[in-house]
């Protein structure tokens, strides 16, 4: 396990204590689960083989073998994903920030004391990645999904950056209908981050009668989250009424996924999209809805589940130091990406805790 003491000054990133993970050794590989019939399946298109920005291929080496510690509970008897002691995660696959999810993947496996009991939920939208992830990952218990950029593209409003418009970033909404019935809970992560624990130790965190659990953050200005307009009306203000709003960031959540399906949340969220539409409440892409559904009604996870903003706001070139406090997962939302800055020689100190963890090679 990896933990980050925090000291003061800009360059805290370098006093790093470092407890090494469970030794990665060898195991037989794990079948990796293919598509249901009922989504489109990329390794059935025959389509070439993605490229990075640079027009070549996309090379990335091999990760570590691993394998459960003896202390580890069976997940093998039930067939596939049903297992009731694998932890779920989903994460979207996008060949933009490719290199960032598979660094989140490497860094999951690589601090997990279980890691054959963690299984994947990738979601794609425009190309072939299935190969990619299996010869990266070769024991890796996961699971493919088409998610059809048409189901939202009418529903997407502009925002204050052109990569939340991709509709790729509204599939965290769907999970619900995308996923197995017998999933019954699911972490959701954001491509742009690296955990530097035991994701079980979130897997674990109560959600009591909550249907999402994350880092709310009270201190932020919630107002500054919609326009004026919305605020003023109040046939739109008025959905706060009888809560207490908190921002969180959707990049890191705990989602049951029995509870959403019964109270069909997805259909609450596209009806916010709806408005947006037609009266412009935000500019803010995918966030403001889930606000609007849930601040006020999520359970409460430790901030040291999202050390969020590493990437910097607007400002091209702006670099963030770390937040107070113990760290588990590092995020850098925001406009500046590590595997950018790494490659134009111009990292961020904090990119170094990133670095570790990225598997890309280039070859033409």
């Amino acid at each position: 396990m990896l933990w980050i003491m925090r000291f003061s000054g800009f360059f805290s990133a370098a006093m790093l204590m470092i407890i090494l993970s469970p030794s990665l050794q060898s195991f037989p590989p794990a079948e990796a689960i293919r598509s249901p019939h009922h989504y489109l399946d990329y390794s059935y298109l025959r389509l070439p083989p993605p490229t990075d920005s640079r027009g070549g291929r996309f090379n990335f080496r091999k990760a570590s073998a691993y394998r459960n510690a003896d202390e580890c509970a069976s997940s093998s008897g039930a067939p596939g994903m049903c297992h009731p002691n694998l932890v779920h995660v989903a994460i979207t696959l996008d060949v933009e920030y490719l290199r960032g999810s598979i660094a989140a993947v490497h860094s999951v496996l690589q601090h997990s004391l279980c890691p054959e009991s963690v299984f994947f939920h990738f979601l794609v939208s425009e190309t072939n990645l299935e190969a990619l992830v299996r010869s990266t990952f070769p024991q890796l218990k996961f699971r493919v999904y088409y998610f059809d950029p048409r189901m939202v593209r009418s529903l997407i409003s502009t925002s204050v950056r052109q990569a939340l418009e991709q509709p790729l970033n509204y599939a965290r909404n769907y999970l619900a209908d995308l996923l197995e019935p017998c999933v019954a809970r699911v972490i959701y992560l954001d491509s742009d981050l690296v955990l530097v624990d035991d994701i079980s130790r979130l897997w674990a965190t109560s959600l009591g009668s909550r249907t999402i659990g994350a880092p709310e953050y009270c201190h932020a200005n919630f107002t500054n989250y919609f326009m004026p307009a919305f605020w003023a009306d109040q046939r739109f203000s008025g959905t706060f009424d009888g809560r207490k709003p908190c921002y969180f960031n959707t990049g890191v959540m705990v989602i049951d996924l029995v509870r959403w399906r019964r109270a069909k949340y997805t259909k609450r969220i596209e009806r916010w999209m709806e408005i947006q539409k037609r009266h412009r409440i935000y500019e803010l892409g995918s966030l403001p809805p889930f606000l609007l559904v849930f601040a006020g009604h999520v359970a409460p996870i430790e901030h040291r589940w999202n050390q969020h903003g590493l990437g910097g706001d607007n400002v091209k070139g702006s670099c963030r130091d770390l937040h107070p406090g113990a760290v588990s997962l590092l995020h850098w939302s925001g406009s500046g990406k590590p595997w950018l800055r790494v490659d134009s020689k111009r990292p961020c100190p904090l990119d170094a805790l990133w670095s570790p963890y990225d598997l890309y090679g280039h070859t033409l």
